[in-house]
């Protein structure tokens, strides 16, 4: 009997993780296939340009931009004419103070080396893209590895994987990281129709910024409809994230800067990775059209973690 039980028990254990893979994959019908063309990826979904990932070293770092919801609306600021921070492109992955560098102001580079298609097309497409991000003396001090899935949902999956190549590189603490996406003008909060709400409650930039949460929405107006963009954190990262979220529609989040983020309440946490020792993030960015009801977000957050 109790051999009877055990099976039960890994039966719906298995069940369960099945239900949870499926999950994002059920939740919106439909193809994203990616192209290499030139220094760019090109994702569409059925046949429709959904985004577009940048590899050209005229740029100081890689980055998906253009970025579109339902409707082929872009939500993401457009590269020309940017007003301020002109770093803030797309949706993007650098930081500061990685060994004193700041990739995050651009004054560090960030190189593609390589982009591999793993699934170039399906529920969801995948590719791996290779990135070094250089020292002063033009050398590579970290590898970037990440592993990014796109699904039909517009959510893009980060499995993000940093590995020393350099002995020691530290990642300071800093509020300007890790992961995120610069929103449309019209959308943001400072315009009026922008709303930033979290997991737990708390509303506005001034209640989400710097917080742990499991989830974060902004969304807003563009074009005349409301879309948004939702930022998740993975519960099995090596340490909670926190939101870099503005009122003018800068929206990242990060685990380095726990003196930063809480006005030195707490101590600075660096960490320190010696040559050849890899550090491992995961998130992802959820691109939808209506507010965080109607999109389903804190559904779509379980989905994709059960994966």
């Amino acid at each position: 009997m109790r051999s009877l039980s055990i099976v039960r028990t890994l039966l719906v254990s298995f069940l369960t993780c099945a239900v949870g893979v499926a999950g994002l994959a059920a939740a919106a019908k439909g193809t994203v296939r990616l192209e290499k063309k030139g220094d760019t990826v090109l994702v569409s979904l059925d046949g429709s340009e959904l985004a577009v990932y940048q590899t050209s070293q005229k740029y100081p770092k890689p980055f998906f931009s253009p970025v579109r919801s339902e409707g082929d609306t872009i939500v993401t600021r457009s590269l020309e004419g940017a007003k301020d921070h002109p770093h803030h492109k797309g949706i993007w992955v650098a930081i500061d103070e990685v060994n004193g560098i700041k990739y995050w102001a651009e004054k560090g580079k960030i190189v593609n080396a390589k982009v591999d298609i793993v699934s170039a097309e399906g529920n969801p497409a995948k590719m791996r893209v290779t990135n070094h991000w250089l020292g002063n003396d033009g050398q590579p001090i970290l590898i970037e590895t990440t592993d990014i899935a796109i699904y039909p949902k517009r959510l893009f999956s980060y499995d993000i994987r940093f590995t020393a190549a350099a002995d020691p590189v530290e990642f300071g603490d800093t509020k300007e990281g890790l992961f995120g996406i610069r929103l449309p003008e019209s959308a943001t909060e400072k315009s009026g129709t922008g709303r930033i709400v979290n997991a737990d409650g708390r509303r506005g930039s001034k209640e989400c910024w710097g917080q742990r949460s499991r989830w974060v929405d902004y969304y807003g107006a563009i074009d005349g409809q409301t879309h948004g963009a939702a930022i998740f954190d993975h519960p099995e990262n090596p340490r909670p994230s926190r939101y870099h979220v503005r009122d003018y529609g800068l929206f990242t989040i990060s685990p380095f800067g726990e003196k930063a983020y809480t006005g030195g309440k707490s101590a600075a946490e660096p960490v320190v990775l010696k040559k050849g020792e890899t550090y491992r993030l995961r998130y992802a960015i959820y691109i939808h059209p209506g507010d965080t009801t109607s999109a389903k977000v804190a559904e779509t957050y379980e989905q994709w973690v059960k994966q």
